[in-house]
């Protein structure tokens, strides 16, 4: 590790960058007061290709929202209105496919990861990434762009842990927030741009400019952000005019909603492709959107998205996109890249394979409202502390575990729990009153429901013990929620009721999980996990389902997806 005095300086980052992108002729000046001026220069390849045909194509191959899955492990899939599991991803898998398509098209495949890679899995969390970092690089990415979990570690972590990815990193909407000359200043450049197939290929990068609000505070200090909408235009513009770009692409880490809004966004006109990530929907057919068209590849490494740019005569005619299935049988693991995983696995194997407990019933976190995984969460929160309610918060991390048929049961290891709560933060309790509860639900519907795409985050409805939720989607904010129970009688909005949720470092002392203003709040000295398994050793099997905790009038206990108005479904 790079010890702090001998750290590059974002200062020496930015002069490194310089000269690189000068040699590739990007020659780029990044100061707020000022213009991005940029020059050319011709290479050999531009040369070579002179007499090359006029038809070629350019293939991006895609992952996202990886999450540090080095391992194949179960995947959810919904077939016939019904869940069926698979096993898919694994590193080792994926090496052998990228490998594999990359020989159909050598000289023009581009390798890209839309975020998220560096955080997961315990191995990862274990090691804050560095663990992750040669595996990273024996994938082969050329473009990688920070998803929302890479300031997970803090900024000097992720700086660091993307420095040393042996890919180009874009981010145009991540800026520095210090006291001192970087403060203002891109964290990373705004835009790649590639020679390829005889034209320039450039691509704009975005994360979630709600980072701040949807980790805990403390992960991303030191940084700020903005919405893509500030500077896109500037930058397509610029692309295109400035830098001769016969394609340019939108990277973006902001959740299939968003995605689709800025689509709809004036600011996009000019875009090909959004290739999104975040919500880790499944995109099979590109959601065409009024100014262009979004596309967004799965999670955990179980998918690999393939996106093919026609060109011909200098131009882009078409695209091409298919979501594929990372599938063990059909792209035996590489051997070279096993050995690496298995390595950086060791230190941790004893442990993390240790057995917890058992679950007759598959713990999965796909469903937007309630999931079978956060039941589970909240049951032992609610056994543990006895509050009125019991939090989780709402998200779609960790792939499925699926009943073993032979055996009957799903066995939960450390591994696992790690998998579920990445972050083993303490828990926290307070005291809140029924008008409390009532308000903060119609927020949390308004962040997974808003009818403005701009206004969600996240995509998924909070998760809890203790009550039962009826609500109306399609209403207006203020008015979804039509009822709430409270350990099943009707919540009373002058009456206290008790809390716990797992802490948010950075929160002010008195917010939990996004309440403000609670009363009494206090630290546990029980994290997390010290909770779930001590659950889990008392109570196993367990079997967790949806029981109505939060029931929807207009939508299904199963629904995937919460994006409207497109033909698109999870699946």
């Amino acid at each position: 590790m790079i010890t702090e005095k001998n750290e590059p300086t974002p200062a020496d980052n930015r002069r490194d960058f310089l000269k690189k992108s000068a040699l590739l002729g990007l020659a780029t000046v990044f100061n707020p007061l000022s213009e991005v001026i940029a020059s050319n220069t011709v290479s050999e390849e531009l040369i070579d290709d002179a007499a090359a045909p006029t038809k070629k194509t350019i293939t991006f191959l895609i992952t996202t929202d990886i999450h540090s899955q080095i391992n194949t492990h179960d995947e959810f899939f919904w077939e016939n209105n019904q869940a069926v599991y698979k096993k898919r991803g694994g590193m080792a898998v994926l090496k052998t496919m990228i490998d594999s398509y990359k020989k159909k098209n050598p000289a023009n495949t581009i390798v890209y990861d839309g975020g998220d890679y560096f955080h997961g899995h315990a191995v990862a969390s274990l090691t804050e990434g560095e663990a992750l970092i040669p595996i990273f690089n024996n994938l082969g990415y050329d473009l990688m762009l920070p998803g929302n979990w890479e300031v997970v570690y803090k900024k000097k972590k992720m700086l660091y842990d993307m420095g040393h990815a042996n890919a180009a990193k874009i981010c145009a909407n991540m800026w520095h927030k210090t006291t001192d000359a970087d403060n203002g200043e891109l964290v990373y450049q705004p835009y790649w741009i590639k020679y390829i197939a005889g034209v320039k290929v450039g691509v704009i990068g975005y994360t979630d400019h709600l980072i701040p609000k949807r980790q805990s505070p403390a992960y991303s200090e030191g940084l700020r952000f903005d919405h893509a909408e500030v500077n896109l235009a500037k930058y397509v513009k610029l692309l295109r005019e400035v830098e001769g770009c016969a394609v340019v692409l939108v990277a973006t880490h902001m959740g299939l909603a968003q995605q689709v809004g800025l689509a709809n966004n004036p600011a996009a006109q000019g875009v090909d492709v959004i290739m999104g990530a975040d919500t880790h929907e499944r995109v099979r057919v590109p959601i065409q959107g009024k100014y262009t068209k979004v596309i967004e590849c799965g999670a955990f490494g179980s998918f690999l998205g393939k996106l093919d740019l026609i060109i011909e005569n200098g131009k882009l005619v078409d695209t091409k996109y298919e979501l594929l299935d990372v599938d063990p049988v059909k792209y035996p693991a590489d051997k070279n890249m096993q050995a690496m995983i298995d390595k950086a696995y060791e230190p941790f194997k004893k442990e993390m394979q240790t057995v917890i407990g058992t679950s007759t019933t598959p713990l999965v976190r796909y469903f937007v409202m309630e999931t079978p995984m956060d039941n589970l969460i909240t049951d032992a929160i609610k056994w543990k502390f006895k509050p009125d309610i019991a939090l989780s918060n709402g998200f779609r991390f960790c792939q499925p575990l699926a009943v073993d048929p032979k055996t009957g049961v799903a066995t939960i290891t450390k591994e696992f729990l790690w998998n579920m709560l990445p972050v083993n933060s303490e828990a926290k309790t307070a005291v809140v009153t029924g008008k409390q509860v009532w308000d903060w639900l119609e927020k949390e519907l308004q962040n997974a429901f808003a009818k403005d795409p701009s206004k969600r985050f996240g995509g998924w409805f909070v998760r809890y013990n203790g009550m039962e939720v009826n609500f109306t989607i399609g209403n207006e904010f203020g008015k979804r929620v039509n009822s709430v129970k409270v350990g099943g009688e009707p919540i009373d909005l002058t009456k206290e009721y008790s809390i716990v949720a797992c802490e948010r470092e950075g929160d002010p002392e008195d917010t939990l999980c996004r309440i403000e203003h609670v009363k009494n709040p206090k630290k546990s000295p029980l994290l997390m996990h010290d909770v779930i398994i001590e659950y889990l050793k008392d109570h196993s099997p367990v079997a967790p389902k949806l029981e109505g905790r939060a029931i929807a009038t207009d939508e299904p206990q199963t629904l995937l997806t919460q994006l409207k108005g497109t033909t698109y479904e999870f699946r």
